[in-house]
């Protein structure tokens, strides 16, 4: 074996599942092992019991190991056994050792048959082992009994491959003499996961009870369906003499005796038997333990840098020290303003990608979906000429007017202004809800401290809803303010006498435009308001799918193209008379969808009176949206059929031209206080609620905070914190005990070197050929097969000079991604009616 040191690798890696098995699965840390694959009824069980010289694994008919068996086997001058799940308990009579085992098998699954992937950890010390350490796995089935599901072959090859694809376990295929190797389970499993079979070692075992005038002696050679490792045949008791009690000492003399009498075999007999195989064990997982422990070293030290400082902060935490307490306090509102101040302001550390967050949201709520709201409010043509109408009307009474009322214009412009109230207290409630979300968002760092973190929640929501109330009520006064005074001389109002002038200079540009324009592009064409994917869901249905295309909405038309390198433009829509609607999403879709029509009931786009465009999500629906109202394209109105009179259809030239006046009139005042409100909301909210919020966070927070007494109960850990922080801190323990253990070790002497490739290709894949189908009653239930094993990649051919580097190829292997383990959703179980 070499030195010291190397003797000591296997109790080492011992040391370390010690050092580890405190934190369970939290270091994802894959030690060094022997897995013993096989069939049922194999002989897995009796290699496992011939190694200790002890009858101590449950025995019986079927599927008997329904749990893996960890055991560690070690070298020790006593004899004993001991049990993870007891610890502190030494097992001294292998007959109890053997009923803890069914015990604590039946405790996880029941007394029929069931099985359960979670490992049983048995370690044994003995005078007559030699360091090891095994995994027994439930041997392979094709059949459900009893309680077991009916994908039973799917579970336990799942369970086999849990561990066996894993670089750093050897593989002991156990596969009887008298089956035929080539159809092996174990050996297909074993090839699916290490094609090059580095890491397969094969077992044949019940070579006594091949036929009469056969024997393995071309397989125990590997002449015959060669392996890498080679084969090593055993002859373990059989079923006659494990009920008549044979001493498993007096099977492994029988078995010695047997291999130097038997005339096929004595010429290798030193190379056979059990012994044999615990010594080659023995040194090639020391071997293979020798070649992963650098791997294994780095990865125990990455992981410890990364719970370093968080072990630090722990290990200077006092729990009963109030000092320490006030001193977390304040530290945890100041990070708690600070973070609430990142979110809303931005910061650029620890960006999200993913999602748009804190005053990103607040932002697209400012310019996106606050205008939106107030289009939305706005009257469409023929309700606004109705309004006028009305009131024209109304105002003149029994006379018939000579000039046109500006008392109507009064009363129709403060309808529209009062209509603002709805959509600016929205806006309020929409931004109150942001910084709910954003609060809590930061709050959720205080859930070490459930008490802390509730209070907080309480006074800084109390907070919000406060300065919302305050605000509110300061946004509908400034709606007051402009209803309280109708400023007809504001610079940009057209006023009375420039509305005839509007009219007519609007005229002389549509016919300059027609006469003197054509062919030119108007600069606002040049203008791009936004570009991005969307899917013309309509069109694609029609088709047999729908089509992603790259638009580009700029101020006068809407263009989509094949990508988005713009270089094949399959379309160009006009935006004149353009509106668009909401559509209601689809039963199975997952798309947002909004169309675009013609108002003058013409086709947009060749026999389609409507586009229907999707978004991937809501905020992008709403920015489409937004960009397209920038655009001047704006939602429709729904109209309650039946309303009015039919004053609307004006008869009268006098009223008609009252109506348009008023209407132009209304048209440009309204513009000024749209354009004043769309500016003067997102300034007031800023100011009276999201700066107060922070202001009050920053400053008064903690004084509340203290107001309340007690501040050392504010800090009491939950106990979840609690077992999170003495997790980390044993954690923390076990990789620096790990990393010490891994020290102690010297790993200078070279490993036997690994034998030379060999032609595998007889053993045929784990894959399926024909689907099987299970019957229940009338009901057939087809079921697939196991899924193939994740494939390791191939590597060439060594050379000559490679083959004497064994141990260094194996050495590389920690450093190639591990293959994954094959999942996939069990079959449908069938009802038994």
């Amino acid at each position: 074996m070499g030195n010291r040191g190397m003797e000591e690798l296997i109790p080492l890696v011992n040391r370390l599942q010690d050092a580890l098995s405190s934190v369970g699965h939290s270091c994802s840390l894959h030690l060094p092992q022997i897995a013993v694959v096989g069939g049922q009824s194999a002989g897995k069980s009796s290699v496992l019991e011939s190694f200790v010289g002890r009858d101590f694994l449950p025995r019986g008919s079927g599927i008997v190991t329904r749990r893996p068996l960890i055991l560690q086997l070690l070298s020790a001058s006593t004899e004993y056994g001991e049990f993870f799940h007891c610890k502190g308990r030494k097992f001294v009579d292998f007959d109890e050792m053997c009923q803890e085992i069914e015990a604590e098998t039946c405790r996880l699954t029941g007394s029929n048959k069931g099985i359960s992937p979670v490992p049983i950890h048995l370690r044994i010390h003995s005078p007559h082992v030699l360091n090891l350490t095994l995994v027994d796995l439930p041997g392979i089935t094709k059949v459900p009994v009893g309680d077991q599901p009916a994908d039973i072959e799917y579970q336990i090859r799942d369970m086999i491959m849990q561990y066996i694809c894993k670089d750093n376990c050897l593989i002991l295929a156990v596969t009887p003499a008298n089956t035929d190797l080539a159809n092996s389970d174990a050996l297909k499993l074993a090839k699916d996961v290490d094609p090059q079979g580095q890491r397969t070692i094969g077992v044949i075992t019940k070579l006594d009870l091949m036929d009469e005038g056969t024997d393995a002696r071309e397989i125990l050679e590997n002449r015959l369906l060669p392996l890498r490792r080679g084969y090593v045949g055993v002859v373990n008791r059989s079923q006659k003499d494990i009920d008549g009690k044979k001493d498993i000492k007096a099977a492994l003399l029988a078995e010695e005796k047997y291999f130097l009498s038997h005339p096929a075999y004595r010429h290798m007999a030193a190379s056979m038997g059990t012994p044999y195989l615990q010594r080659m064990l023995n040194q090639q997982l020391t071997n293979h333990i020798r070649d992963t422990l650098p791997a294994v070293r780095c990865h125990l030290h990455n992981q410890l840098l990364t719970i370093n400082k968080e072990a630090e902060d722990y290990k200077q935490y006092s729990p009963d020290d109030s000092t320490h307490k006030t001193k977390m306090l304040l530290q945890s509102v100041q990070r708690l303003a600070v973070d609430f101040e990142k979110l809303i302001e931005g910061s650029g550390d620890k960006v999200d990608t993913v999602n748009l967050s804190g005053g990103a949201r607040i932002n697209r709520i400012f310019h996106e979906r606050f205008p939106y709201e107030l289009v939305q409010i706005e009257s469409d043509e023929r309700n606004m000429r109705r309004e006028i109408t009305y009131a024209i009307r109304n105002i003149h009474g029994v006379r018939t007017g000579l000039f046109t009322p500006d008392l109507a214009f009064e009363a129709v412009v403060k309808k529209q202004i009062s209509s603002l109230k709805g959509p600016c207290s929205k806006f309020v409630d929409m931004v109150s809800q942001e910084l709910v979300t954003t609060v809590y968002q930061c709050i959720n760092k205080l859930s070490s401290f459930p008490k802390l973190r509730d209070e907080t929640e309480r006074i800084v929501t109390c907070e919000i809803r406060e300065q919302e109330r305050k605000c509110r009520d300061q946004i509908l006064l400034l709606i007051d303010i402009q209803l309280a005074y109708i400023n007809t001389k504001h610079e940009d109002f057209i006023g009375i006498s420039n509305v005839q002038q509007k009219y007519n200079q609007s005229n002389k540009r549509i016919v300059t435009g027609l006469a003197g324009n054509q062919g030119v592009a108007p600069p606002s064409s040049l203008i791009v308001v936004r570009k991005g994917w969307l899917t013309i869901s309509n069109i694609g249905i029609m088709k047999g799918r729908a089509k992603e295309y790259w638009f580009i909405l700029t101020a006068e038309s809407l263009s989509w193209f094949k990508d988005d390198e713009e270089k094949e433009k399959r379309y160009m829509l006009p935006l004149d008379n353009l509106k668009l609607r909401d559509v209601e999403k689809g039963f199975m879709s997952s798309k947002f969808i909004f169309a675009i029509f013609n108002t003058e009931f013409r086709n947009v786009y060749k026999d389609y009176k409507c586009l229907e465009l999707a978004c991937n999500s809501q905020e992008e629906l709403d920015s489409w949206k937004a960009s397209l109202l920038r655009a001047g394209v704006y939602p429709e109105k729904v109209t309650v059929d039946g309303q009015g009179d039919g004053a609307a259809d004006l008869t009268d030239p006098q009223l008609e031209r009252q109506v348009e006046t008023i209407h132009n009139l209304v048209d440009s005042y309204m513009s000024i206080i749209y354009k004043t409100v769309r500016d003067l909301m997102p300034k007031a909210i800023m100011h009276l609620m999201i700066n107060s919020v922070k202001e009050f966070i920053s400053s008064e927070l903690l004084a509340q905070l203290y107001a309340l007494g007690e501040c050392s109960v504010l800090m009491d850990e939950s106990p979840e914190q609690q077992q999170h922080r003495e997790e980390v801190l044993r954690k923390h323990a076990a990789l620096k005990e790990a990393l010490t253990v891994i020290g102690e070790i010297s790993t200078s002497t070279c490993s036997t070197p690994l034998p030379p490739p060999v032609d595998s290709s007889w053993i045929q894949s784990s894959g399926p050929t024909h689907p099987k189908t299970w019957r229940t009653g009338a009901n057939p239930v087809t079921r697939g097969h196991a899924p193939p094993a994740p494939r390791v990649p191939t590597h060439t051919r060594p050379t000559a000079s490679s083959r004497t580097e064994g141990s260094q190829q194996l050495a590389g292997q920690p450093h190639r991604a591990p293959p994954r383990v094959p999942r996939r959703d069990p079959p449908a179980v069938p009802k038994v009616k």
